[in-house]
């Protein structure tokens, strides 16, 4: 397999076996790789320079917690990427642990080449070089900061509710799928659970649309949904 970029990885695994496989390999491909078992070891990991990806067991520690593993990840590396292994299998947990924030999540027991790519391509979409600001008519959102803001006034998104806007965002004018959207945003099989597409719009026309006297979301009969008109604006 070829490597992405030689990175700094944190991998919480709370099965030894397994975490000295994962190890081998990622060394392998020139990672530099820190591991823990047990959420306590956290606190010995340096802050700097900044972790780029974190591949955590929910063994180790519980994920949308506010005294878990996840959070404290996410405050000290808040940059990094996050992939979760769990042997929880519903979809429910599924996209319970990805409006967490994860970036993707896979269920044990796993073939180790699939994690491996998986990390890979997380790494790239990271890495490639992106505007810093999308702007559509009055509407503003900033991809490093994730700020948003609708004539000037800041607007608070989830996790979850960002990167749909931002999906819909880089595609304005373009028609959107509830599957393409599951598959993109969520990313889960485009079949699986579409109806809370259906919710995170409603959520997202509250906070973007709403008191507006031009709605920027529109629902596409019989497809789906888009944002806007025919160009954006980047900054």
């Amino acid at each position: 397999m070829v490597c992405v970029n030689a990175m700094r990885l944190l991998v919480a695994e709370a099965d030894a076996a397994l975490a000295d496989v994962l190890l081998a390999k990622l060394q392998q491909e020139s990672h530099s790789v820190h591991l823990i078992s047990e959420a306590s070891q956290l606190s010995g990991i340096r802050e700097s320079p900044a972790c780029d990806l974190v591949v955590l067991d929910t063994n180790v520690g519980a994920v949308g917690c506010n005294d878990g593993v996840f959070r404290a990840v996410q405050r000290r590396w808040p940059a990094a990427a996050v992939i979760v292994l769990s042997q929880e299998s519903s979809v429910e947990e599924r996209v319970r642990v990805l409006n967490a924030g994860a970036d993707d999540f896979l269920m044990k027991p796993f073939a180790v080449v699939e994690l491996l790519a998986r990390i890979n391509a997380v790494l790239r979409r990271r890495l490639r070089p992106v505007h810093d600001v999308l702007v559509f008519e009055d509407l503003e959102v900033n991809r490093v900061s994730h700020e948003v803001r609708r004539a000037g006034h800041a607007i608070d998104l989830s996790p979850k509710e960002y990167a749909l806007l931002e999906y819909l965002l880089r595609n304005p004018g373009q028609p959107a799928s509830r599957g393409d959207i599951i598959e993109q945003v969520w990313r889960m099989d485009g079949d699986s659970l579409t109806n809370v597409v259906d919710v995170y719009i409603n959520y997202l026309r509250r906070k973007i649309d709403s008191g507006s006297g031009r709605p920027l979301i529109r629902t596409v009969r019989g497809v789906g949904y888009q944002i806007g008109g025919n160009h954006v604006s980047r900054g």
